[in-house]
């Protein structure tokens, strides 16, 4: 479970109850009582409860209910949504990676479930603006985590902009694996944050190699600022939902695409 989803829960679970102890928490969510005190210091420094002694009570406050929705949720709704297709797209995405490789993972939910799946590496550096991943990667032995420079985003958990532009002018990624909010010929990768497409501009700039991973639902839509075009993009792995009269558009386009197989 993620730590966003884990939060979720907890939160939920004061809503109904007002108060947990530590050790109640860990039994109903199945982790240690050390991750729900990590779990409940930020919470509580967020304001989005008060952690007490052995435990923590519910703030009954509307605001906090707001920031969990802009901070947490939404994160959890994308990381929820499509998980079997992300599934197969990180699965056919991870044999691409090899030893000794610098790769660029951007702070979307397919990338965050392709880096769960990066270990049995002996030396591999991953470059990244997403927090969550680079939190879930930092103990991984044999991965080098470098996180951009910029400014921390609390809806999507990511760090946007390009106050570390001079760290991505000096470091250049064997594959830059970008996702998008969108998807489309004329526009190619698209997202919804001019910051955070800027930052992507400037990673795909530096790869050597660049390749989408893109679930099916993000074809032939658009969001508000263009990272890459068609042009940009050296592979595009998508899901076993895209239908065949997309799929030809697309390699008529020019889009070397890869569909993965549904696992089980």
């Amino acid at each position: 479970m993620m730590q966003l989803e884990r939060q979720k829960k907890i939160l939920d679970y004061l809503n109904k109850n007002r108060k947990a102890t530590t050790k109640e928490l860990s039994q109903l969510l199945d982790v240690s009582t050390t991750t729900i005190r990590t779990d409940l210091n930020q919470m509580d420094r967020e304001n989005l409860i008060t952690k007490t002694h052995g435990g923590a009570v519910y703030n009954d406050r509307s605001l906090d209910n707001i920031e969990l929705t802009g901070r947490a949720y939404f994160f959890d709704e994308r990381a929820l949504e499509n998980q079997k297709e992300k599934e197969a797209i990180a699965n056919k995405a991870i044999k691409l990676i090899k030893n000794h490789m610098c790769i660029y993972l951007d702070a979307s939910s397919t990338c965050y479930t392709l880096g769960m799946k990066l270990s049995g590496f002996t030396k591999l550096t991953v470059i990244t603006n997403g927090i969550n991943l680079a939190m879930a990667l930092k103990d991984i032995p044999g991965i080098t985590v470098i996180l951009t420079g910029g400014i921390v985003t609390s809806v999507s958990s990511s760090i946007e902009g390009l106050l570390g532009e001079d760290l991505l002018k000096k470091i250049h990624t064997d594959i830059a694996f970008v996702s998008a909010r969108g998807f489309s010929v004329e526009n190619g990768l698209t997202d919804f944050s001019i910051y955070e497409a800027d930052l992507k501009r400037r990673c795909v700039k530096s790869s050597a190699k660049t390749i989408a991973l893109i679930d099916h639902t993000k074809f032939n839509t658009t969001s508000i600022s263009s990272y890459a075009s068609l042009d940009d993009l050296n592979m595009v792995i998508t899901d076993f939902g895209l239908s065949e009269n997309t799929k030809d558009i697309y390699e008529k386009a020019g889009v070397n695409l890869v569909i993965a197989k549904e696992t089980n």
